[in-house]
């Protein structure tokens, strides 16, 4: 299997461009699918230790059904086939510019849940005008178990709102955003989605709400403000999430936070970096607030190309599976 490895801001992104599983046609989300039922084993296999590492995410190159594609990508983490990846997007893009796929300019991507422009500045800067973005529910509260004194139960407030994924934003989060702190916001992010699942909370169509974004003050002058974020493998993201972004967005700019057209700075956990800003969208299909164009941009850098050999007699050729 031919991959091409690259980070965005420090989040791992694995691209197969070869070898994959053959998914058959149809529509990008129907193909994703199928690898969600049908090949659960090979996807997670691709990016779990020891062939991938923690926080890795895959994008298999697929065949675009648009024809002003250039390409189609189906994302996943070592949890779950999902919808779209901001910072995967990135490094698919520094990868196809790497191989000489696409040259600098605006060029689209299929995704399964819409298509998306890519903007290859140079061979490592790249803007993602995400799909449209926005916020279905204000200030819901949920009561999280064991995050508080003692293990106390607390309060939690956040927004359910759409970036390509669902997601949970905590504004203010009960645990303190900082990089010496991360063992204690997974812990956080982990019960906060725990409460979610347990209270039946979902996105819009019963979408499951696989991410959590804890928010704090930004540690740099620069700086907008500094987020967490959980993904679906319970890593957490070390970018600060496109997906997310493009949600944070559509919240700041309901809340009148934001304008449109101004640039600003989202630190992640790690202290790197996106510049993200908005467009209003021009949609009256979509339920919740009125929903944004999202811009992110971010770098991403090659680190490998190389072939994965798959060993019949090696038992971790599945990966490393601590849930026996």
């Amino acid at each position: 299997m031919h991959v091409v490895d690259s980070h965005t801001e420090g989040e791992p992104t694995r691209v197969i461009l070869s070898g994959g599983p053959d998914l058959g046609s149809g529509s990008l989300a129907e193909r994703a699918q199928r690898l969600a039922t049908e090949h659960r084993e090979l996807y997670r296999s691709l990016v779990k230790e020891p062939y991938g590492q923690e926080a890795m995410v895959g994008a298999l190159l697929v065949e675009s059904v648009n024809t002003e594609c250039v390409a189609g990508i189906i994302f996943f983490d070592a949890a779950a086939v999902i919808g779209m990846c901001g910072h995967g997007t990135i490094g698919v893009a520094a990868t196809l510019a790497h191989l000489g796929k696409i040259g600098i300019g605006s060029h689209k991507l299929e995704t399964p849940v819409g298509v998306v422009e890519i903007t290859l500045q140079d061979n490592n800067t790249v803007s993602v005008t995400n799909v449209d973005s926005y916020r279905l529910e204000k200030d819901r509260v949920i009561q999280v178990d064991g995050i508080g004194p003692n293990g106390a139960s607390v309060d939690v407030k956040g927004d359910i709102a759409w970036g390509g994924n669902w997601f949970f934003m905590v504004d203010k989060s009960p645990t303190a955003v900082r990089p010496d702190n991360i063992m204690a916001l997974t812990q956080t992010a982990i019960a906060i989605r725990t409460a979610l699942e347990r209270e039946n909370i979902t996105g819009g169509e019963g979408g499951i709400i696989d991410h959590i974004v804890l928010f704090g003050d930004a540690l740099t002058p620069e700086g907008h403000s500094r987020n967490f974020v959980l993904c679906p493998d319970n890593a957490y993201d070390r970018s600060p999430c496109g997906t997310g972004c493009s949600a944070r967005l559509a919240c700041l700019a309901a809340e009148d936070r934001l304008p449109a057209g101004k640039e600003i700075i989202q630190e992640s956990i790690i202290g790197s970096r996106y510049s993200i800003s908005y467009q209003s969208a021009s949609r009256d299909d979509l339920p919740g607030d009125q929903p944004v164009s999202p811009t992110i941009t971010g770098q991403a850098f090659v680190t490998r190309e190389a072939t994965l050999i798959f060993n019949s007699q090696d038992p971790l050729k599945k990966g490393i599976d601590l849930n026996i």
